[in-house]
């Protein structure tokens, strides 16, 4: 029985550059035993620049949209130029020229049919994933490396919702169908991430975190050993390195706690892109392309291989909390519906929500229909309105059966103000609010004393009992 392919997502700062596609060239190479299928995003920035272009059009101005591609399709070609033989570059150089051309014509229908545009931009952001995935495939060919470069919109069936296209259950069958025979031949599949096709072959898009998304959607359809998602850092790490240099990598993570740390503000995988994986019970393994020898971290169901109680410390900033108080609450019914409602007639999610007999207590990071809400609010209740707040999450399984972790933490940060506590239904969160001029503080202090304080160093504990850790 063959082995299981392994599913090797790169994103787009891994493919920045002609060196770092030098890199991802050679991490595939070495890979080859593991019957690799590779998913690239488009290069560091050409989504965007591909959006803005969009928007030239929609103003109806068609020549300055195609003509604002020129720079950005110029690094493909100079990495081309880096990379391919004259034979190849030349190849390669006519998909670019081909692709200005047909984005230009889309350009012009925008232009002229504004309304247009949500299929037409689909189909023109889609080019950044594959032109990507061919440079790609024709690098690894170069290197000795039996690649093809494989449509993915023949991959992954979607609905019809552009910009946020969800699979279909067809996906599976089309994925196999498509790129079994290749792996069985030897030859490594090269797909774009983050696009696919309605039923009627109009080109789609799967919307945040697309090409970690199908790189699940993929694995799942060919039952993965293994998905890879290749970035820029080493792992999820136990804090954001911006605030805490010292973070260190989480060797193992269950999904439960990745979709946590996702949720609160983490930059890992968000957990729909995951699901997939998830549903298949496939581990997903966070790496860095450029330090491929280390070993990143590992995904899985479970993850009692470690015994660290708290594995990271997520934060989310620019929280807005919302305090609902009225004497009607107490001993009502109904009332948290009518209180929900106007959330979701407002189309806010909420976060985090605390309750008492008479007041709740709700965090929004989207304050574009707060006016509106606390005016509707109001018809409750009092309102109370504070901005600049900052969520902090303390993360992890061992969480759900240590006693003393509520103490541990609000003592290390006792001299801070703490409001909307809550203890998450999974039990792998602790969740707080703090002032965001105070925010650095606590997570220095929490992340010295949960992951670098040695408890045997009176010193150490000094420290984490007085000063700011800086």
């Amino acid at each position: 029985m063959s082995m299981k392919p392994t599913i090797m997502k790169f994103g787009g700062t891994s493919i920045e550059d002609a060196k770092a596609f030098r890199n991802v060239t050679e991490i595939v190479r070495l890979a080859v035993a593991l019957r690799p299928v590779v998913v690239v995003s488009a290069i560091a920035g050409f989504t965007d620049v591909l959006l803005a272009s969009v928007q030239k059009a929609i103003a109806n101005d068609a020549r300055a949209a195609t003509k604002s591609l020129d720079q950005a399709l110029e690094r493909h070609g100079a990495i081309a130029r880096e990379l391919l033989s004259a034979e190849s570059r030349a190849a390669f150089e006519l998909k670019i020229a081909e692709a200005r051309r047909e984005i230009r014509q889309l350009h012009k229908i925008i232009a002229a049919h504004p309304v247009t545009h949500p299929p037409l931009q689909d189909e023109i952001v889609a080019y950044g994933e594959q032109l990507s995935a061919q440079l790609l495939a024709m690098a690894l060919r170069e290197n000795g490396v039996t690649a093809r470069y494989v449509d993915a919109c023949r991959c992954i069936k979607t609905d019809e919702v552009y910009g946020s296209a969800a699979p279909l259950p067809d996906t599976a069958n089309a994925t196999a169908a498509l790129l079994t025979p290749l792996l069985e031949s030897a030859k490594v599949p090269v797909l774009g991430g983050f696009i696919g096709s309605s039923r009627k072959g109009v080109t789609t898009t799967l919307g945040r975190g697309g090409s970690d998304y199908s790189a699940a959607i993929v694995g799942a359809a060919l039952d993965a050993r293994e998905i890879q998602i290749w970035t820029d850092v080493t792992g999820v790490l136990t804090a954001d390195p911006r605030v805490v240099p010292s973070a260190k990598t989480i060797p193992v993570l269950s999904y439960q706690e990745a979709a946590e740390l996702a949720y609160f503000g983490a930059k890992v995988l968000h957990p729909k892109t995951i699901q997939p994986a998830i549903d298949c019970r496939i581990p997903v393994r966070v790496c860095n392309s450029r330090a491929a020898d280390q070993e990143g971290t590992l995904i899985v169901a479970e993850s009692e291989a470690t015994a660290q109680t708290i594995k990271a410390i997520a934060h989310k900033q620019g929280i807005t909390t919302v305090q609902v108080t009225s004497a009607r609450m107490l001993g009502a019914y109904g009332f948290l519906r009518a209180l929900f409602e106007i959330f979701d007639r407002h189309r806010t999610a909420v976060d985090v929500v605390t309750t008492s007999e008479v007041s709740v207590s709700l965090s929004i990071d989207d304050t574009s229909a707060l006016a509106k809400l606390v005016c509707d609010l109001e018809q409750l209740g009092s309102v109370e309105v504070e901005a600049d707040r900052t969520m902090i999450s303390i993360i992890g399984e061992g969480l759900r059966h240590t006693p003393g972790i509520a103490a541990r933490v609000f003592s290390v940060i006792s001299h801070i103000n703490v409001s909307m506590i809550s203890v998450g239904a999974s039990s792998v969160n602790l969740t707080f609010m703090v002032d965001e001029a105070r925010a650095v503080d606590a997570i220095r202090r929490l992340h010295f004393v949960c992951f670098e304080r040695d408890d045997k160093d009176p010193a150490a504990v000094e420290i984490a009992a007085g000063e700011v850790v800086a």
